[in-house]
């Protein structure tokens, strides 16, 4: 492949203009807010106080461009599965497990087939989860969507007990960082990898893979939820959109980062296969995927599992950079 190497933002998604615009629009979002809202926007759930202790958990997100993936192979139970885990685990880095879920599913014609494989993937993953799929909304919206595509939104509200909140600021420079291996590309970066394989049929086999391209690329988002009801963690990052360099830092208070040893564990294949073909930088590809890292807990040293993948550990913050990984 000639020329430049590939980026998220040259494929069309620039995650620091979105950061920018959220700057802007954040004083507007806090004038909403009460004594009640705890945590608002910037952690992966926001935490909603409630009379006796307690904490409401709620998140919002999407499946992004893996659909168009999903479209290409007809397999689309998969991205049900995706979008309740990706919002359990972001309230689950709250403490809190989940209550109940909604959906929301746009399209420009709807396709009984379709939406079918779509819920019935919902439900499976609410059911893992111990979580109520309470309800939703089916758009058909011509000219909004093209005819065969389609849009998928999920909203999760999760419950902390009182008491079980966790304090960021009871983390300290000296505690370790326990990876959770993921599946793979999980729900981020689609946007990029669609235009490295550009024009490959997902029939395709790579020997480094040892399936179809399309296998691969749509092996569904993983659930940390029973992991983390059974670490004692201080600090939970869920890597997803902005990769490890983007989301570690979420959980850990100003001043701390993050130094993480690069050899110590095992990128799924997928990841080099991307990088090689796309020849992708290091910086962009650690700032876009999650690089076999699904989820990043911070733990006390006298607290990690014998059995725990110690990937690095929170570090006094001197440089510009808060995540490094050498």
């Amino acid at each position: 492949m000639a020329g430049e190497g590939l980026s998220y933002a040259a494929a069309g998604v620039d995650i620091e203009a979105y950061e920018r615009v959220l700057e802007r629009v954040k004083p507007l979002i806090a004038a909403t807010h009460g004594e009640e809202v705890v945590r608002g926007v910037g952690p992966f759930a926001g935490l909603y106080a409630l009379p006796g202790g307690g904490h409401l958990a709620a998140s919002a997100d999407g499946v992004g461009t893996k659909i168009k993936v999903a479209i290409a192979a007809s397999s689309h139970q998969g991205i049900g599965v995706d979008i309740v885990n990706h919002c359990v685990n972001d309230i689950a880095t709250a403490g809190a497990r989940p209550v109940f879920f909604l959906d929301y599913f746009a399209t420009g014609k709807l396709d009984p087939q379709v939406f079918t494989q779509v819920i019935e993937g919902i439900t499976i993953a609410c059911r893992e989860a111990g979580c109520a799929l309470l309800g939703g909304e089916t758009a058909e919206m011509p000219g909004v969507y093209a005819l065969g595509d389609y849009d998928l939104a999920g909203f999760i509200v999760g419950m902390v007990p009182p008491g079980l909140m966790r304090d960021p600021k009871e983390i300290r420079a000296g505690d370790l960082l326990i990876g959770l291996p993921s599946s793979g590309l999980h729900t981020n970066g689609f946007s990029l990898v669609r235009k490295v394989f550009e024009g490959v049929p997902l029939s395709r086999v790579y020997s480094e893979l040892g399936r179809p391209l399309g296998e691969e690329l749509l092996e569904p988002h993983r659930s940390y939820l029973q992991e983390l009801g059974s670490i004692a963690w201080k600090g939970a990052a869920h890597i997803t959109g902005g990769g490890i360099y983007g989301n570690l830092p979420r959980c850990l208070p100003e001043g701390l980062g993050a130094r993480l040893g690069r050899r110590s564990w095992v990128e799924p294949s997928i990841f080099e296969l991307v990088r090689r073909r796309g020849r992708i930088a290091d910086d962009e590809m650690f700032g876009t995927f999650n690089m076999g890292l699904g989820m990043i807990l911070v733990v006390d040293r006298d607290e990690v599992p014998r059995s725990a993948q110690v990937v690095g550990e929170v570090v006094a913050h001197k440089t510009s950079e808060r995540v490094v990984i050498s």
